[in-house]
């Protein structure tokens, strides 16, 4: 881990404690970020402080404290308190504020990319840039975004504290899916000229180990960290040396991270037995199947077929049943997973998108009928926005030529 990894696992804990001390977590949110600022341009200058989060904790406090004196209808009542530096020594309850902060910037309130913007700012460390790089969309509209979704937290009159138990377990669900959502947007980026954009992976598995470090019993939150793990693990393989995309048939297997995998195994082994099971276990459990077969004609079908059938039970939607169509064609042929998404074609969710063409093409392929998969190669490229993913696509139609 490099220095400023583990400082950026610092910022729930010194967000955490700006908050509690002083409410106004839009405000703190903004001292940290401008305190984060101010270590970049300092400390590769004048050497790393003994106690970096105690150094963040104190400057961002500052910050507050000339924000106080800039409004001076507050002045009298708040200067005081925002000019007291945090007592020396005091400990800071880290695993309680970053599930917390993971909460809070999971607000049922904010729409579900206002969720992920803030999320990776408040709990991730990212600058505003950082964040509008990765989603490809200009800063200042990223920085309205992220002020917006903090306007209405505030509206909403958020304090910051867990949600009632109750509500904590489907609140829960929202963070889970959160991080899965930052996960898969640097995986397989929806846009722009890269397939993976590493940071976004990245800052999703620490959010997740973080999440399992504190709700440790939960299923689900293993399930989802086995999951990005196994995913993850086949990263090094996904792209050729010129940034093409590699299918995962076609990848070469001694490049994947068996360190990953092994924990990622592990987690679903240790998870699965213990019930009840949800769509992240699960899809962990098929990504493990992949993971563990020496090769692609050595892949187990018959139980991923199986696994995709309880997903599809356990959590219905088009997603599912597109992928569960490709295991139908691997165990009882391409004629009957092209059959599955001639039902599925209805569902206006899915069919209008690239990946229900690509995956029709490749069923069409494994069918013989070489000219149908090529116009629908070429037709799934055309509606993609992911430059790697449209060159892999009409690669494939060239072949059929």
């Amino acid at each position: 881990m490099t220095g400023w990894q583990a400082v950026r696992r610092l910022v729930p804990e010194v967000l955490g404690a700006l908050v509690r001390r002083y409410g106004q977590f839009d405000a703190c949110e903004d001292a940290v970020q401008e305190a984060l600022a101010e270590a970049a341009a300092q400390w590769p200058v004048r050497g790393w402080p003994e106690n970096p989060r105690a150094w963040l904790v104190t400057v961002a406090s500052r910050r507050l404290a000339d924000q106080v004196r800039s409004d001076a209808a507050r002045r009298r009542r708040e200067e005081a308190d925002a000019l007291r530096a945090p007592p020396a020594g005091a400990e800071v309850q880290a695993g309680d504020d970053t599930l917390t902060l993971l909460f809070l910037c999971c607000h049922p309130v904010l729409t579900a990319p206002s969720q992920i913007a803030l999320t990776l700012r408040a709990v991730g460390g990212l600058s505003t840039a950082e964040i509008a790089r990765a989603f490809l969309v200009p800063e200042a509209t990223m920085a309205q975004r992220i002020s917006r979704a903090k306007h209405r937290i505030k509206a909403a009159g958020a304090g910051f504290e867990l949600p009632p138990p109750a509500e904590q377990a489907a609140r829960l669900g929202v963070v889970l899916q959160v991080i899965y959502l930052v996960f898969n947007e640097g995986y397989t980026a929806t846009s722009g000229t890269r397939l993976v954009r590493a940071e976004l992976t990245a800052e999703a598995i620490r959010l997740a180990r973080e999440l399992h470090r504190l709700v440790r019993d939960d299923g689900e939150v293993a399930g989802l960290l086995a999951l990005l793990l196994l995913t993850d693990a086949r990263r090094g393989a996904r792209t050729a040396t010129d940034g093409s995309l590699v299918p995962l048939s076609e990848q070469d297997r001694t490049l994947w991270d068996t360190e990953a995998i092994a924990e990622g195994v592990t987690l679903v082994t240790d998870t699965l037995p213990k019930g009840p099971v949800g769509p992240y276990q699960l899809q962990a459990a098929i990504a493990a199947v992949h993971d563990e077969s020496p090769t692609a004609e050595a892949t187990d079908w018959r139980q991923i077929l199986a696994l995709y059938t309880v997903l599809e039970r356990v959590a219905p939607n088009p997603t599912v049943t597109l992928n569960r169509a490709v295991a139908v064609a691997e165990v009882h042929g391409p004629a009957a997973g092209l059959a599955l998404l001639d039902a599925l074609s209805a569902d206006e969710r899915i069919s209008a998108s690239h990946h229900f063409m690509s995956v029709r093409a490749h069923l069409l392929e494994m069918a013989g009928d070489h000219d149908a998969a090529r116009v629908g190669y070429r037709e799934a490229a055309r509606r993609t926005t992911s430059e790697p993913e449209k060159r892999h696509l009409l690669t494939r139609a060239a072949r059929l030529e």
